[in-house]
């Protein structure tokens, strides 16, 4: 092999990059354990048959009878208890061993005072120094600090290579040259300014406060909701205030938020939820709350009267009953400009896979019946190209696939209103939800560099 010189004039860059630092981080959760149920249901699988085996042919054979003379319920003994609020048009579950279970056995719902899991109390405690450790969206924070601080240094480091090139080879910093260098390091100034956030692409909410460690005796802890600051954890003013919090008892402010598709879920699908009304402290049945969950999904609340098959909340709930009977864990994309997202496992396992767009379509001869009820379902189909591409920009950026819902809308039927008011048994409804049919699609961005043959 020949060494081949460069030419007199020429610049070779080498780019370095800084160590990564080695932390020790907290013990996480045991999320396997702790989000072992998909569903707040208790399952009892058959052990597994092998022919060839005669211990497990008995076993198999034990389980089976036994489950056949005993059968297991797979309920709970008492139903999970929330309200129904018509001024935040959602469901409210305050009791906190309920909402615990609906959040570790399934994800359903979000915390009030949090943005996904209820942590407000686990964050008050430590902000007061009762326990040590940081919440999901505290690491959150703080990864996305550690992100912007190694890129900004990372761009330093080859700034400073570059300039130390060009005085190791004694290139005048003049004409081209230094308009190069000086675009060059603007350019990684540029970078890493405005990659320091896009890591994370599940979040898209970003913070500019660094949150420090109490542990840490040579930094202070910032609070997040007031001005007040806590001084280190070696100083006799921390250790007095942790002390004298102690002995407070810290009320728990937050409870859980339910969408009506997920309240709807557990009271219809799974059968474990009660919701009333916060005029009334009896259940509201299932039917009413159909009807309830349809006139408050328009904004402002119609009539019954005013009811159609294409109302948003049953558009809506067929498209979530049909993939949480599939495995999927559903939960609101409204930060990436879908209407659902669909989580494997869980929000804590992975990011979601796919962003789904709900899309209704009147394929029925119904609705072609009459010039005006045509065109007007022409205007309610009718979506541009630019915002299709402007929807599908964006769930490629956060490496998601985009999934168009297609809804077949029946012709509406007044037996749907007048059998949820009349408290009619749930065969109404499921014979409602029938009627309906779902279409799948995804999209993807055609890229001539990688989809060449």
């Amino acid at each position: 092999m020949s060494n081949i010189a460069p030419d007199e004039g020429s610049v070779t860059l080498a780019r370095v990059l800084p160590t990564a630092v080695t932390q020790s981080r907290p013990s996480r959760p045991n999320y396997n354990v702790l989000h072992a149920l998909p569903l707040p249901l208790s399952i009892y699988p058959l052990p597994p048959l092998i022919f060839h085996n005669p211990l497990s042919v008995i076993y198999f054979a034990y389980t089976y009878l036994y489950q056949l003379i005993v059968p297991l319920s797979s309920h709970r003994k008492t139903k999970l208890k929330a309200y129904f609020s018509s001024e935040t048009r959602s469901v409210h579950v305050t009791d906190q061993n309920a909402a615990r279970a609906l959040w570790e056995s399934g994800f359903f719902g979000k915390g009030n005072l949090s943005r996904s899991e209820p942590s407000w109390l686990d964050r008050e405690m430590r902000r007061k120094g009762l326990v040590f450790g940081e919440t999901s969206e505290e690491v959150t924070r703080r990864r996305r600090q550690e992100r912007r601080e190694f890129k900004k240094e990372r761009a330093r480091k080859e700034r400073e290579t570059i300039e130390s090139v060009l005085k190791e080879e004694k290139i005048p910093m003049t004409g081209d040259s230094l308009v190069q260098s000086t675009d060059a390091s603007r350019f990684l100034e540029n970078q890493s300014e405005s990659l320091g956030t896009s890591r994370d692409t599940e979040d898209l909410v970003t913070s500019n406060d660094t949150l420090l460690d109490p542990c840490n005796s040579a930094n202070a802890v910032t609070l997040a909701t007031d001005d007040t600051r806590i001084p280190s954890s070696d100083s006799g003013e921390y250790r007095a205030e942790a002390e004298a919090d102690q002995d407070i008892l810290i009320e728990n402010q937050e409870h859980l938020q339910l969408t009506f598709e997920e309240a709807f879920f557990l009271t219809y699908g799974l059968g474990i939820l009660e919701v009333e009304n916060t005029e009334s402290t009896e259940p509201v049945a299932t039917n009413t709350l159909l009807t309830l969950f349809r006139i408050n999904s328009y904004f402002p609340s119609c009539t019954p009267s005013d009811l159609c098959s294409d109302d948003p909340f049953l558009i809506s709930y067929v498209v979530y009953h049909h993939f949480r009977s599939l495995g999927w864990v559903v939960r609101s994309g409204v930060k990436f400009a879908v209407d659902y997202l669909l989580y494997n496992r869980g929000p804590v396992f992975s990011h979601a896979e796919f962003a789904v767009i709900i899309l209704p379509s009147y394929h029925h001869p119904y609705w072609r019946e009459t010039t005006s009820r045509a065109m007007d379902v022409d205007k309610r189909e009718s979506k541009s190209w630019w915002w299709l591409h402007c929807v599908n920009r964006v769930q490629s950026q956060v490496k998601k696939s985009l999934v168009l819902v297609y809804v077949e809308i029946p012709p509406p039927r007044t037996i749907v209103v007048e059998d949820c008011m009349n408290h009619h048994s749930q065969t109404d409804i499921t014979e409602v939800l029938k009627s309906y049919r779902v279409r799948e699609m995804i999209v993807r961005r055609w890229i001539p560099n990688r989809s060449r043959d």
